[in-house]
This record gives structure tokens, C-alpha cells and sequence, in this order.
């Protein structure tokens, strides 16, 4: 499994890992998808310290990546990135596996497994 953290990727959530109430030697982020968006498939990202138990752990630099399982196949490969600017700042996904994007780029779709989107708000 590769999931990559770009070094400005990481520093943000070295920051947010530091700046959350849980303290414990397994505090990470915990990456997946779920149904929904505008393309099908959104993406979810969390700190938690408590994984699941069959979520796969990548060390990136000094930070725990949990991969929730189910989602794995959809992740594989994926670069994740942290863009700052006048309209835009926030954590920006680039997936090997989409085979489109929405416009907000918090949505994909993945061939012909993609679920039926909704509109974006």
C-alpha cells in the first residue's frame, strides 16, 4: 500500500496531530472514502488515536496514516498535498485510481464501480 504525504502535507498534520486533545503513541490520521460527493466517492481524513483494527499503517515521516481497508483499493498510489492561496487553502488529493474529479477536488470517480453523485452545494 502507498499513500504520500508531500513534506508541506505533512508538516500541516504534524501540526494538527500536535494541536489535538489526544496524546497517545498510535495518534494519526485516518484516511478513506465513502459514498458521496458530486463525482460518487468523497474522501475522508481524521485524527484519531484509536484505528480500527484492520486498517493498514503507513509511517510518513512522523506521521501514523491509517488506510481504512475497504477503502484501500481506491487509495492506492494516492499523493496527498497541502495548497495554500487567495481562494483556496486545504489538502488536495491526487488519486491514480480517479478516473474523474469534481470541481471542489473532495470527489472522484473510480470507473464503472463509482456510485451515482449528488450535486456539490
Amino acid at each position: 500500500m502507498t499513500v504520500t504525504l508531500t513534506e508541506k502535507a505533512e508538516f500541516r498534520l504534524r501540526a494538527f496531530l500536535r494541536g489535538s486533545d489526544e496524546n497517545s503513541a498510535t495518534k494519526g490520521i485516518r484516511i478513506s472514502v465513502k459514498d458521496g460527493g458530486c463525482s460518487g466517492y468523497e474522501y475522508g481524513m481524521d485524527v484519531t488515536s484509536q484505528p480500527q483494527p484492520d486498517d493498514l499503517v503507513i509511517q510518513q515521516g512522523s506521521v501514523l496514516v491509517y488506510v481504512d481497508a475497504k477503502s484501500a483499493p481506491l487509495l492506492e498510489g494516492i499523493v496527498i498535498d497541502f495548497v495554500e492561496g487567495m481562494v483556496e487553502s486545504g489538502f488536495k488529493f491526487t488519486n491514480p485510481n480517479a478516473t474523474s474529479t469534481c470541481g471542489c477536488g473532495k470527489s472522484f470517480q473510480a470507473g464503472d464501480c463509482t456510485p451515482n453523485g449528488v450535486p456539490c452545494s
